[in-house]
């Protein structure tokens, strides 16, 4: 993994993904040793064989599931290539190229009747990532390439492992900590899709649209206006919520941008040397 993607990763993410390993391995353990100490058990055996059978039924409808998924996809989504929509597939190739992947991920632009959402997957080992057409009309270019680099984040920064996910699944069984190892993930891809965006303005609002949703507002927002809105979130209750939450609430991710080109600029790093250029010109 480049040097590029560990300057970009958010500091709690490796402490959560620590702990999220370290639990999954015990977890792991406990189970293997629960299933070879019981498997022949004259009470529990029978116990023992249908969790396992389920254990591979689900593994199995996993597998048919992503498959169809994927033959859904290729029959009724419109794929992003150099032929069809060329400047996302532009977009798609240089932010992969950035982030050192070998091959770019497939996109997909897919009709979602208004709602907007972006998301990657992995698919039976394949790299993808989803637009929706609300989201890309809504949207800028520069707010676009930064919503396609938040999402090649998640495949550049190894979320979608599929064997470091599967040693970690037990883990989510830890009250809260899932949750909070999601959450640095998303501050992690959205540092990544500001820096491929070249653009730190586009990048917030880019954040922002996902609350706001209108084309025609656009043009007039204020993140600044929008940030300040953390401080009228209740403390408790914001709290309560937010521990919930696979996401950061919207209001963070947009503060969150603006710390770490604040911070660069501080610094005097080359790592938001562009992100920063264009946030202050």
């Amino acid at each position: 993994m480049s040097q590029l993607i560990g300057m970009l990763r958010h500091k709690n993410e490796k402490r959560y993904a620590f702990l999220m390993i370290l639990f999954g391995w015990i977890l792991w353990a406990a189970i293997a040793f629960w299933v070879s100490k019981y498997w022949n058990a004259p009470k529990t055996g029978h116990v023992v064989h249908t969790c396992v059978a389920y254990g591979v039924g689900i593994l199995i409808f996993i597998w048919i599931m992503s498959a169809a998924y994927r033959a859904s996809a290729f029959g009724n989504m419109v794929l992003v290539g150099p032929s069809q929509f060329p400047e996302l597939h532009a977009m798609v190739v240089e932010g992969a190229r950035e982030m050192g992947l070998h091959e770019p991920p497939r996109a997909f632009v897919y009709n979602s009747n208004g709602i907007f959402n972006a998301f990657a997957r992995r698919l039976l080992g394949g790299r993808y990532v989803f637009l929706t057409s609300a989201l890309v009309e809504a949207n800028n270019d520069a707010q676009v390439r930064f919503v396609i680099g938040h999402e090649i984040g998640h495949h550049a920064a190894g979320h979608l492992n599929p064997w470091l996910n599967a040693l970690k699944l037990p883990a989510h069984v830890v009250p809260f900590l899932a949750r909070a190892y999601s959450r640095s993930r998303e501050y992690t891809c959205d540092s990544i899709g500001a820096y491929l965006a070249k653009d730190a303005h586009a990048s917030r609002s880019a954040l922002q649209m996902l609350g706001c949703g209108c084309r025609r507002l656009n043009p007039q927002m204020n993140c600044d206006a929008f940030m300040a809105q953390e401080a009228m979130v209740p403390p408790i209750f914001g709290f309560l919520t937010e521990i919930y939450r696979t996401h950061p609430r919207l209001t963070r991710r947009v503060a969150a941008i603006s710390a770490g080109v604040a911070g660069a600029s501080r610094k005097g790093t080359s790592l938001y040397i562009r992100l920063v250029t264009a946030f202050v010109a």
